[in-house]
Formats: C-alpha cells, sequence, structure tokens
C-alpha cells in the first residue's frame, strides 16, 4: 500500500463534471487511485507541498510516431508536404530496429512526462523484416519511466509497386499483421480499470493499406475488444487518392469498411465536410487534433470549434516528432487555442475548453473513463505548475485557462502517474537524462549514419 499526499494546493483544476475549481486543500492518493479531495489533512507517507502550486489532471496525448524522433529536423525535408514528406523518411525508417524504437520511445516520453503529460497513445506501423519486437520495447520504455501508455499494432501493406507510399521492405502481408496483432492484444493489452497497458489496431492510412486489411482489422478488433485507430482527412492529397481509386471520399470510404463508431479515432480530421462531421458526432466517431502538426506540414486547420459544438468526439495530440519536432503537450494546448482564435475569433475554444481536450476529451477517445479528471476514485495521474515563477508573474487569475493563454515556459515542477512522483523539480525521477540524451543521440547517429 503507498499513499501520497498533496497538501494545501493553492489551486486544484479538476476538469470534473462541474468543473470544480478547489482552492487552498488537500489532495490524498492511495494505491495509484485519488482518495479524498478537500480541506482535512490525511497521514501518508509522502507529501508534497502545493501551497503555491496548481495542479491539474495529467495530459493525455492521443496520437504520436515516438520512433520519428530520431529523425526530426532533418534538412531535407523541411519544406516539403506529406506525400514527399512520407516517401523520403520512408527511406529513412526502413532501417528501424528495436535499439532505435526504446532510446526514441525513451526519449518522446520522458519529453511527455516532462511537460505534464501522463498518458501516451503512440501509432506505430513501420515494422522493417528482422527489426526486433518494437511494441515490447515501447513498453520497456514506458514501464522505466512509470508512464500510462496506449500502444498500437499499425500496419502497411500497400506499397510502391502496388500504389501505396512505403517501400516494400516495411510492408507486410494481412495474414501476418493480424496474426501480430492477435499476439500483442493477448499479451500487452490490460482492459482493467487503471491499466498501465492497453493496445488498438491502428492501420496507418487509406493510402498506404489495403481495404481488405482495414476492413479484416475492424473485425479483428472488435472480437479482442481493442479500439481503432488511423490517419484520416489529413490533406486534400488524401481525398484526391481515395477519389480516384475508390470513387469516394476519405470517410465514406472508411464508412464501407467498418471504421466508424465509438470505438474508432481518426488522426488529424482536418477536411471534414458539414455532412461529415454530422457523421462522426452521431455515430460517435473520434478525432485526435494535432495542430502543430498540421501547421508544419501546411495540411490545414482542423475544424475542432465547429466538432466541439456539434458533439464530435476530440482530443488533443503532438502527432510524429517529425512533423513537429517535439513532444510537448503544453505547447500543442497553446497552439491549439492560438490556432483557433486566428480561425474562428470569438467562437473558438476558451483556454479551459483547450485544457478540457487535453484531458477529457483525450480520455474517452482512448476509451477511459478512469483517467482525464481529478476526483474521488479516478487514477492519480496529474501535475503540479509553480506558480511563482516568472514567467507566470500575474496569470493566475484564471487558472483553468492559464495553461492554453499565457502557456508554460519550462518543465512543469511534478508529474504523477498511478500515485507516483515520475517527475520531480523538473526532472525525470527514474532515468539519469544525461547518460539517456548521450545514449540516444549515439543510437540516433548509428541509426542515420550521421554525426550528432
Amino acid at each position: 500500500m503507498s499513499t501520497l499526499l498533496i497538501r494545501n494546493a493553492r489551486y486544484i483544476v479538476s476538469c470534473d463534471d462541474r468543473d470544480t475549481l478547489y482552492e487552498k486543500v488537500n489532495l490524498f492518493i492511495r494505491d495509484g487511485v485519488v482518495e479524498y479531495i478537500g480541506p482535512n489533512l490525511c497521514h501518508a507517507e509522502s507529501t508534497i507541498d502545493a501551497s503555491r502550486m496548481a495542479v491539474y489532471p495529467g495530459l493525455i496525448n492521443t496520437h504520436h510516431h515516438l520512433y520519428q524522433i530520431f529523425s526530426r529536423n532533418l534538412p531535407e525535408v523541411q519544406r516539403m508536404e506529406l506525400f514527399p514528406w512520407l516517401v523520403t523518411l520512408y527511406e529513412v525508417w526502413k532501417n528501424l530496429d528495436e535499439e532505435v524504437v526504446y532510446h526514441s520511445s525513451l526519449t518522446g516520453m520522458g519529453e511527455l512526462l516532462k511537460n505534464g503529460c501522463t498518458t501516451c497513445f503512440d501509432h506505430h506501423y513501420v515494422f522493417p523484416n528482422r527489426a526486433g519486437d518494437l511494441i515490447a520495447a515501447q513498453f520497456r520504455a514506458a514501464d522505466t519511466l512509470g508512464m500510462r501508455f496506449h500502444a498500437s499494432r499499425g500496419s502497411m501493406d500497400l506499397s510502391k509497386k502496388d500504389g501505396g507510399l512505403p517501400p516494400d521492405s516495411v510492408v507486410q502481408s494481412i495474414d501476418a499483421i493480424l496474426a501480430d496483432s492477435e499476439r500483442l492484444v493477448k499479451v500487452w493489452h490490460d482492459g482493467s480499470r487503471y491499466a498501465m497497458h492497453r493496445v488498438a489496431l491502428a492501420p496507418c492510412s487509406p493510402f498506404s493499406v489495403t481495404g481488405d486489411l482495414l476492413r479484416e482489422s475492424a473485425k479483428l478488433a472488435r472480437s479482442l475488444g481493442v479500439r481503432l485507430h488511423t490517419h484520416l482527412a489529413e490533406t486534400k492529397d488524401e481525398e484526391k487518392f481515395t477519389l480516384e481509386k475508390f470513387g469516394m471520399r476519405p470517410l465514406a470510404y472508411m464508412e464501407s469498411l467498418g471504421w466508424v463508431g465509438n470505438d474508432v479515432w481518426y488522426a488529424h480530421g482536418i477536411h471534414f465536410n458539414d455532412d461529415e462531421l454530422r457523421l462522426l458526432a452521431e455515430t460517435g466517431t473520434g478525432v485526435a487534433h494535432c495542430p502543430i502538426s498540421n501547421m508544419k506540414l501546411a495540411s490545414g486547420v482542423c475544424r475542432l470549434h465547429e466538432m466541439l459544438d456539434m458533439g464530435v468526439p476530440a482530443g488533443l495530440a503532438v502527432d510524429g516528432s517529425a512533423s513537429n519536432d517535439g513532444s510537448n503537450l503544453l505547447e500543442e494546448m497553446r497552439v491549439a487555442y492560438l490556432l483557433q482564435r486566428l480561425t474562428y475569433s470569438q467562437a473558438a475554444p476558451t483556454g479551459y475548453d483547450i485544457l478540457k481536450l487535453a484531458t477529457r476529451g483525450s480520455a474517452a477517445l482512448l476509451g477511459r473513463d478512469d483517467i482525464g479528471c481529478l476526483a474521488t476514485g479516478m487514477a492519480a495521474d496529474l501535475f503540479l505548475v509553480n506558480l511563482d515563477r516568472i514567467e507566470l508573474v500575474a496569470a493566475q487569475l484564471d487558472p483553468r485557462s492559464m495553461l492554453a493563454t499565457v502557456g508554460l515556459k519550462g518543465a512543469v515542477d511534478y508529474t504523477v502517474v498511478n500515485g507516483r512522483a515520475v517527475v520531480q523539480n523538473g526532472q525525470l525521477v527514474t532515468v539519469d537524462e544525461a547518460e539517456e540524451a548521450a545514449a540516444a543521440n549515439a543510437c540516433a547517429g548509428r541509426y542515420l549514419g550521421r554525426v550528432l
């Protein structure tokens, strides 16, 4: 049995059903679960003095490609849009192996934790021949850091020779994909409340997989009780591809293959029309909003304000580090807020709406009702920010909106996952950051064939 007391918190922004903002209260955690929020003091094995801190629910990242950290900021792709960007980078990614995936996952999740993210979903879909057990490497990295982790068994079966984008060396047969998908779900997926490990099935995109793979993946996922994820409506090039190949817009194509429902969420969702947004709302099909990636690849602006007004399930995500160049969901929050303000002015989501997008909204996309807010019976995933830092002077009048409107420069003070502090005083607890940075740089240099 372990206990932790967050003592005398200046603010607790709960994101609960009543949008409760607590002031000068205590939060008591037992065995990874919030047991009490209120004025009473409870004895605990560990205590964090939060008298000058704001406490927030842990942020939840709903779409990432952690392996891409080792191919970010490559000068040759900086001016490309999605399709040529992918074709160029597949020639790098075809050299992935277990060591690369372990260190890229560790460094990416470490950055997420240092910026208040407590749960990460990763969309891994590149499986070169003889690369090793890449998903197991990711779970090892998550467990080393203490992060709550949702992996995906992504997939590609449509190579260049068949009209897709990826090279032959990273595509697999449908039978091999489905067999490995079932294996990984049986080994790693934990459907219980407060689970630290979960798995989703996630064929890459309409332009890198066949309709047969999408259809069979949906059947398998539902038979195993896991969720479905893919990229959709990210670019006009994708729209042109599905219209030319299948005579349908991307969402109609996915609907024809069984890919709508409250167990499905898409990454990006930029180019949906009004009728498609209504279908998403009616079916409970979700969207992971990735504003920085969308801006960098010149893909467009997600209709987030309209999605939220219509009841489309939506969450926030950083996307891959080769299109974002970072793993900072706090930064994503501020960019999302500003981009929606630029696009929609007074109708845009508020700063607090964006916080809830990154917490409760993201939790719903992942099919979870045990994370995303701070209330009794919820998982003890949270982060703390010292309000006395100079960057936050006079920013405390609205602590619920502060992280999106003002933003946070630098790491959070504490991140707690499952009742355990995994970031203290802005530093990771379970790894030596300097040692890991050196090891990761050496691994990345070998992988890229470049001196770092």
